[in-house]
């Protein structure tokens, strides 16, 4: 069962998000943004391509014309494999763990796994970037060493940056499975 959902990220843009519920302690949840427009690509290597036309025609030096082909081709495939992510998605599986993935417009992906015995809670945090407050959800991951505290902090969802209400249904659905894993009976 699938349901999708629109809503807009801290900036504005708009972005999707997909609840999937496999069973009734795993749960997918994934947040797309918006794909790379392939105008706004033509623009950015138009500019640069004129530019560098423009100093041929001053210096009338041919390998400024194919430090510019090169320049831009080696900066669209290191933009698709390294910076635009398109999709970022969260596996909750109540008796495993958490996968964190992050799909790159050039089909790379990126997975995270922690393991349930490690998170601690599931948290929307606050921060203040550029005079405005945005919202997180994060994971709260437990200290080995002392069961009441926090040994690390991992945000979700960096790319996309969802507003509040998205958050809040990521984490509705992410405390429903954690706390069915608190009240099931615990077998060793």
């Amino acid at each position: 069962m699938a349901e999708e959902r629109r809503f807009r990220s801290a900036s504005g843009v708009p972005i999707t998000l997909r609840r999937r519920q496999h069973s009734a302690s795993c749960r997918e949840l994934a947040v797309r943004g918006p794909r790379l427009q392939l105008r706004s690509l033509s623009a950015a290597t138009s500019a640069v391509w004129l530019a560098a036309y423009g100093l041929f025609a001053l210096s009338e030096n041919s390998m400024v014309l194919s430090a510019a082909i090169f320049i831009t081709l080696i900066g669209l495939i290191i933009y698709l494999h390294f910076v635009k992510i398109d999709q970022e998605s969260l596996l909750v599986i109540g008796s495993l763990g958490i996968q964190v993935t992050s799909s790159y417009a050039s089909g790379k992906e990126s997975t995270v796994f922690i393991e349930m015995g490690q998170v601690k809670d599931v948290v929307i945090n606050e921060a203040i970037h550029m005079q405005k407050v945005i919202y997180y959800l994060c994971i709260l991951l437990q200290d080995p060493e002392d069961p009441q505290g926090i040994s690390e902090v991992v945000p979700l969802f960096q790319s996309s940056k969802p507003r509040l209400d998205c958050l809040i249904e990521v984490y509705k659905s992410c405390q429903e499975i954690l706390e069915r894993r608190k009240t099931a009976p615990q077998s060793i």
